[in-house]
């Protein structure tokens, strides 16, 4: 986690560090400002909205309604109204609410994108959603209720209702009205003006922050991904043959390279391995072909942290305020820059690429349990006593139940659409949809791997009978091998596993497994 004071939010530098920081930091997260030369900007592209009013002009969202109502002209006088109605009519959101860390999440990089100064708003509203985050007032926010255009229009009015007093927010622990929560906070609601209403709820934040929050788990993931796999490997008397840098360097995809190049790290000085002069060349897929595999997972990991970062600091509302430095003369854009299609199409390819962690590693820990799978390297079902004992049988029925739920759940969201608003929103990217099943298949592979951990420890635990106590494992499996029986024990004979289940569980989501690896590997 980032040790961060403070964030100085521009609109062009926001990195997932900081929305990590951000997200999970409480009660500690850093405090965030709005930068000097954003202000400046803010404020500029505000008072450009007051020019247009005075002027008449005709403006989507400004002096119009808003999606088939884009023809209805709006009185100077109920311009304040319809921004009040857009949040009240747009909160229509349904499901279980968005966890604290991805609420926190939504509202930094929406206040990121307001304060790039090409949306309208006005400074002292913009400083409000940023005050509320400091202060640790968390909007009650539905999951569901997005089509991913324009933009996440649902989640974000309900982001945005206790700026005017209304909603329902979490705060120090209590759900609260959002009026009753600015009482207690110090903080006042306002009345919004013309365009900031739009401004507040037209964009891609909620994705984003699904996106960026899962890449991030993903990534841990698929760190674990391996050290499971080597951990996996030992227990079965593997080799490491197939790592070969020059079996790699004839099929130069570079983060097959990379997990190549890790996997032999992790094993470096294992007793565990098989020596290469054995009868018994090579092994099984599931081992041998992890650099192929593990290494295709990494390339659409990065494939969605590269979309995210430039997401981060897009600026995704609609209609956007343009103004030339040199005449002042003002120009208002109405785009597409919410429509979330590059979000979505990322998280649909993270969640079939991460379903295939999961399918690898469930298969690796069938080749942990079945005696014949493993040539009778360990007994069957990790159990003495096989037959009064089912030992790890039933472990690998869970992991198998999670990992075929995950290959219903990687259909892609993105390649289905639904025509709204009287057909003028003619076809929208699902993006949330497509971020809530990603988080839905990452816990699954969470499981999965934590089943595979318990697995290959055991395994190390009866090669050690065979070959003695004295061998070591490699030099960063070693570490999570004793991470994992600080908790879990050697399982002796039949006991109630699902709480060994949940230990494992937690070290894999938390980082444990990654760290235990990291302090004993310099890369």
């Amino acid at each position: 986690m980032s040790e961060l004071n403070s964030i100085q939010l521009d609109g062009t530098s926001l990195t997932f560090d900081q929305v990590q920081a951000v997200a999970y930091g409480k009660p500690n997260a850093p405090q965030i400002q709005i930068g000097a030369e954003s202000s400046q900007r803010v404020t500029r592209a505000a008072n450009a909205v007051q020019t247009l009013l005075e002027r008449g002009t005709i403006a989507y969202g400004i002096t119009t309604g808003f999606g088939a109502f884009k023809d209805r002209i709006i009185p100077p006088d109920q311009v304040e109204k319809l921004q009040r109605n857009i949040l009240v009519s747009h909160a229509v959101g349904v499901g279980d609410a968005f966890d604290i860390p991805t609420t926190r999440a939504i509202m930094l990089i929406r206040a990121n994108t307001l304060a790039r100064g090409h949306s309208g708003i006005r400074l002292s509203t913009l400083q409000l959603l940023v005050d509320m985050l400091n202060a640790g007032i968390h909007p009650v926010i539905p999951e569901k209720g997005s089509l991913g255009a324009s933009g996440d229009l649902a989640p974000l009015a309900h982001m945005s209702l206790p700026i005017i007093g209304e909603g329902v927010v979490e705060y120090q622990g209590e759900i609260l009205s959002g009026a009753e929560a600015f009482k207690r906070a110090g903080l006042k609601p306002i009345t919004l003006a013309a365009k900031e209403g739009l401004a507040l709820t037209n964009g891609t934040s909620v994705m984003t922050a699904l996106g960026v929050l899962e890449t991030l788990r993903a990534e841990r993931y698929s760190q674990t991904a391996d050290i499971a796999g080597c951990l996996s490997l030992e227990a079965l008397n593997g080799t490491d043959l197939a790592f070969d840098e020059r079996i790699h360097s004839l099929r130069p995809y570079p983060r097959q390279k990379e997990c190549a190049g890790y996997l032999r790290s992790l094993l470096k000085d294992s007793q565990f391995k098989r020596e290469h002069s054995s009868l018994n060349v090579q092994d099984a897929y599931t081992l041998r072909c992890m650099p192929q595999v593990h290494g295709a997972v990494r390339d659409a990991i990065a494939y969605s942290r590269w979309v995210f970062e430039i997401e981060l600091n897009a600026v995704t509302d609609n209609p956007l305020i343009f103004i030339d430095d040199a005449t002042g003369e003002i120009d208002v854009l109405s785009g597409g820059n919410f429509h979330g299609e590059p979000l979505a199409i990322a998280m649909d390819y993270m969640a079939f690429a991460v379903s295939e962690l999961g399918n690898i590693s469930e298969r690796r820990t069938m080749r942990l349990t079945d005696e014949c799978s493993n040539t009778h390297t360990l007994p069957a079902f990790l159990t003495k006593e096989g037959g009064l004992n089912s030992g790890f049988m039933i472990l690998q029925y869970t992991a198998a139940a999670l990992a075929t739920e995950n290959k219903v759940l990687s259909h892609p969201a993105s390649v289905d659409t639904i025509p709204t608003s009287a057909n003028v929103e003619d076809h929208v990217s699902m993006g949330v949809t497509a971020g809530l099943k990603l988080r839905d298949i990452l816990s699954n592979v969470e499981r999965i791997l934590a089943i595979e951990l318990m697995s290959a420890a055991q395994g190390v635990d009866f090669r050690r009978q065979a070959i003695g106590a004295d061998k070591n494992l490699g030099q960063g499996t070693r570490g999570v091998y004793a991470l994992i029986r600080e908790k879990i024990p050697f399982i002796e004979s039949d006991t109630v596993m699902s709480g060994f289940i949940e230990t494992s569980r937690q070290f894999v989501a938390s980082g444990a497994v990654v760290e235990s690896v990291n302090r004993a590997l310099t890369f």
